[in-house]
């Protein structure tokens, strides 16, 4: 296993020093502009090369997967769709169409499908069952996982470190329901996630800097709730609850909800960038990039050890997802006025007068 792993993670590294130096001859490099603030322009391969180690190391290992042609396939898509938005920025429709086909081939070919809720609400399990409703629901939260990971890629090591946890902490439930061979699909997708965090924080050079890409996150989302639907909906006794699916990606999921939330009270878009995410606000009040990463990296593992442990004490689901919601409801109305809060605490702590502002 271990030599395994290292050859995996020397493929990894090696596709990515490859596939970098492509990336700037057809032009699929990340240019600083009013949002981004980096210097130079960055090669968009983070999510292409994991994608290609991932996909070749399954080809040749068919069975650690149900289905794995059609996974396969599904991630290929969408790493191609994603490149080509790095490249010519597509429009918000045109991905959104290529997320809800992917999530109906999903559901046709594979039955992967959200049919139970589980007991979240405390009145007994909330079934779905197959059909419109089911099928439904399972296309939105596939959309929803992949844009909250997508979003979340916002500064140097998020996407990679944030990755990590949900894939080890799915990884961890996995391995503890006996499931050995998806187990070690998270393992490997961790350690793919390796060679590209070394080079995304520039840890062996600024001038080998890439970045992960719409193609990366788009692809990272969708394996997770493929990999968190597989677990959660299994006939008989679930590998993984559905409420503990919440927790195991619960920061990028909070933050992109509170995202959308404000600004459609603002009267804009859902999906027009701005700088007011989480990692935007830390750094807003004096975190560096480092400090940001190393925080909510930090809730985010907080938050997968809460799920963890939920479903190692079997903690009833309708406490952990009234626990959940709770918790998103402080988080959102923090993250709504937190000008407000930061320059009300400075007025009681009599500190040097510095007023916050959202459009800052």
């Amino acid at each position: 296993m271990f030599l395994d792993l290292l050859f995996t993670f020397f493929i990894s590294f090696a596709i990515l020093f490859l596939m970098r130096k492509a990336a700037r001859q057809v032009g699929l490099v990340d240019k600083p502009s009013g949002r981004k603030e980096h210097t130079g322009n960055i090669p968009l391969v983070g999510g292409v090369a994991i994608c290609i180690t991932i996909v070749q190391y399954i080809y040749s290992h068919p069975n650690m997967i149900n289905h794995a042609n059609l996974y396969m396939c599904c991630i290929a898509g969408l790493t191609i769709v994603g490149a080509l938005d790095d490249r010519y920025d597509l429009s918000v429709k045109i991905r959104m169409l290529i997320q809800t086909l992917i999530s109906i081939a999903m559901i046709y070919f594979a039955q992967a499908e959200l049919v139970s809720l589980g007991d979240i609400l405390g009145f007994g399990e909330i079934s779905l069952g197959y059909g419109y409703v089911g099928g439904l629901i399972t296309i939105l939260a596939v959309i929803g996982c992949i844009n909250a990971f997508n979003m979340v890629d916002g500064i140097d090591g998020l996407l990679g470190g944030l990755s990590v946890v949900t894939f080890g902490a799915i990884g961890i439930l996995l391995n503890m329901a006996n499931e050995q061979s998806l187990s070690y699909l998270c393992l490997l997708l961790v350690v793919c996630m390796i060679p590209y965090i070394v080079m995304n924080l520039g840890l062996i050079g600024r001038e080998r800097k890439v970045f992960m890409g719409d193609a990366g996150s788009m692809m990272i989302g969708f394996t997770v709730i493929w990999l968190l639907i597989g677990a959660s909906q299994t006939s008989g006794n679930p590998m993984i609850r559905p409420v503990t699916a919440l927790w195991l990606i619960a920061l990028p999921l909070m933050d992109m909800a509170a995202i959308m939330i404000r600004r459609i009270k603002q009267g804009k878009s859902p999906f027009k960038p701005d700088r007011e995410h989480l990692h935007h606000i830390c750094q807003r009040l004096g975190c560096s990039p480092t400090q940001t990463l190393i925080l909510i990296c930090s809730i985010a593992s907080v938050f997968a050890v809460i799920g963890i442990i939920g479903e190692i004490f079997i903690i009833p689901e309708f406490l952990m997802f009234y626990s959940f919601i709770a918790i998103f409801a402080a988080y959102l109305v923090v993250l709504i006025n937190y000008c407000k809060i930061i320059n009300f605490f400075r007025r009681k702590l009599d500190l040097p007068e510095k007023q916050y502002s959202a459009s800052k």
